[in-house]
Order: structure tokens, then sequence, then C-alpha cells
């Protein structure tokens, strides 16, 4: 029960941040590229690498702290940051194959996913 009260809060505060970088971005970045989004993705993808970095070094921390943070707040902020860790885990560990079927499979899946909800 804790572990879902540190995942939970973290999440929350990810998903608040999401939605603030997303208004300003969308007021300061008008057009067809989603700026915001993008900027997002690159930001949760740079602060779930310096986290797993650090907690991999300093693996004697407080484990709810890392629930908190990068499952919870990585998570709730953007979920393109943890598929992008796990294809970095993929890459380093030479699982070509199953990196490319993950990161074309998401996509293409994705995309068809988001077309098929929008029809039904």
């Amino acid at each position: 029960m804790k572990s879902i009260f540190f995942v939970g809060i973290g999440g929350a505060i990810g998903s608040v941040m999401r939605y603030i970088l997303g208004s300003v971005g969308a007021h300061y970045f008008k057009g067809t590229f989603p700026f915001a989004t993008f900027i997002t993705n690159f930001l949760g993808c740079l602060i779930i690498g310096l986290l797993i970095s650090y907690f991999g070094k300093n693996g004697e921390l407080n484990p709810s702290l890392k629930l908190l943070l990068i499952t919870g707040f990585c998570g709730g902020f953007t979920t393109f940051s943890t598929f992008a860790a796990e294809n970095v885990q993929l890459l380093e560990n030479g699982n070509y194959g199953l990196l490319f079927a993950n990161v074309a499979g998401s996509v293409v899946l994705g995309m068809g996913g988001v077309m098929l909800g929008m029809r039904i």
C-alpha cells in the first residue's frame, strides 16, 4: 500500500507538470508540429536517464523515493520516458530484434489504436 501511495503522489505531480508544460508550450509554440509534447518527451527521457543512473550508483537509497520519482513522476510526466528507457536496456543487452519490434510495434500499434479508438 505504501508503494502505491508513492507512485500515486509522483504520478499526480508528473501529470500536473505535463499539463503546465503543455499549456505553456501551446501558448508559445503555435503551428502544426507538437512542440510541447516533443519537449515533454525529451525532458522526461532526460530526467529518467538521470534518475536511473543516480539510483544505480546509489542503490542504498530509499526505494520509496525511486518509486516516487521514476515510476510515479516520470510515468505521470510522460510514459515515453519509460518506453525510451526500456529500449535503451534492450539495446545495451544486445536484443536488437526485440528493440526493433518494440519501437516499430509500439509506434504502429499505438497509432493504429488511436485511429481505431477514434473510429469506434
